[in-house]
């Protein structure tokens, strides 16, 4: 099917209309040059960790991207991963802002396993206007704009709105913790860039906790704007992580609201989009469950680096 931004029955063209399709082309035009390659030779380096990586299609998408945008929309801003790692601060003000991750799954691309996407959100007066992100190998277009829904190849999205929980308790480390029951429930979240012996003992005490909590698994795909998106489409039921990034979130975050879903901070509150976590689900009490039963891995916030 041809990727289309959403249906025919969708409403006018709101105020950023000129935005919306021209993220909606760069990001086709984006995937064509990661589709080409990923099966070709790749110089890779290294960021804040042995399993951070960028290459040079990272850093040449990511240049299209911003050149197009700069010169049709003089005025606005960017927040972009490349950029942020080569020192630019990720501040988020009134400004019309783009938040762009030009691949989304590099350790993936690096690989050729073929779970990468292109992701580029859009942000008024620090409110999530719309997202676009596109699968680059399966060529599925998911957008999003607020009060307008979610599609994938324009068919509508929504979440599964699974919400099977059932009470008990969890004797974990000692400790005596109320969860509830996750059954029926598929889960998603990212290890993150850490590997240092107390992040990761924290990363599987926490997936540990979910599936004692009975959920029918969790998976990880390498690609936390599709992990988000699959969400959406109602073929997951939650996703939670710590160590991802305003870029990973915010193109995802505007596609699973439209489709019915919650997006959360860990703490249970409010969804802050530079703190480097996330819980999101299909309903606000999975959400809670899920946040209530994490333990924090720190990872600073976007902001302050």
């Amino acid at each position: 099917m041809k990727p289309s931004g959403e249906d025919q029955a969708a409403p006018a063209a709101g105020p950023w209309e000129e935005c919306f399709q021209a993220a909606v082309q760069l990001a086709l035009r984006a995937g064509q040059i990661i589709r080409k390659a990923l099966t070709e030779e790749k110089r890779v380096s290294t960021k804040t960790s042995a399993a951070d990586l960028v290459t040079e299609t990272d850093h040449l998408v990511e240049d299209l991207i911003i050149s197009e945008l700069r010169e049709r929309f003089p005025s606005h801003r960017f927040i972009a991963e490349e950029a942020a790692a080569s020192g630019a601060k990720c501040v988020l003000t009134h400004s019309p802002t783009w938040i762009i991750d030009p691949i989304d799954g590099t350790c993936n691309f690096v690989h050729r396993f073929p779970t990468v996407a292109v992701s580029i959100g859009f942000a008024v007066r620090q409110e999530l206007e719309f997202g676009v992100i596109y699968h680059c190998t399966e060529e599925r277009l998911y957008t999003g704009r607020r009060g307008r829904g979610a599609f994938c190849n324009g068919q509508r999205l929504r979440v599964s709105g699974e919400t099977e929980m059932e009470s008990h308790h969890l004797a974990q480390a000692g400790l005596e913790l109320m969860a509830s029951d996750l059954s029926k429930a598929l889960v998603l979240t990212e290890i993150g860039p850490k590997r240092d012996p107390a992040t990761l003992k924290l990363f599987l005490s926490n997936m540990e906790r979910l599936l004692h909590a009975k959920a029918h698994g969790v998976r990880v795909i390498g690609s936390s704007t599709l992990a988000l998106c699959h969400l959406a489409s109602g073929a997951a039921d939650a996703y939670y992580q710590f160590g991802l990034h305003c870029w990973d979130l915010a193109a995802a975050t505007v596609i699973i609201r439209e489709a019915g879903g919650i997006v959360i901070d860990t703490s249970g509150g409010p969804l802050d989009l530079m703190a480097c976590r996330v819980v999101a689900a299909s309903t606000r009490e999975m959400a809670m469950l899920i946040a209530q039963a994490l333990q924090t891995i720190n990872y600073g916030r976007d902001d302050e680096k």
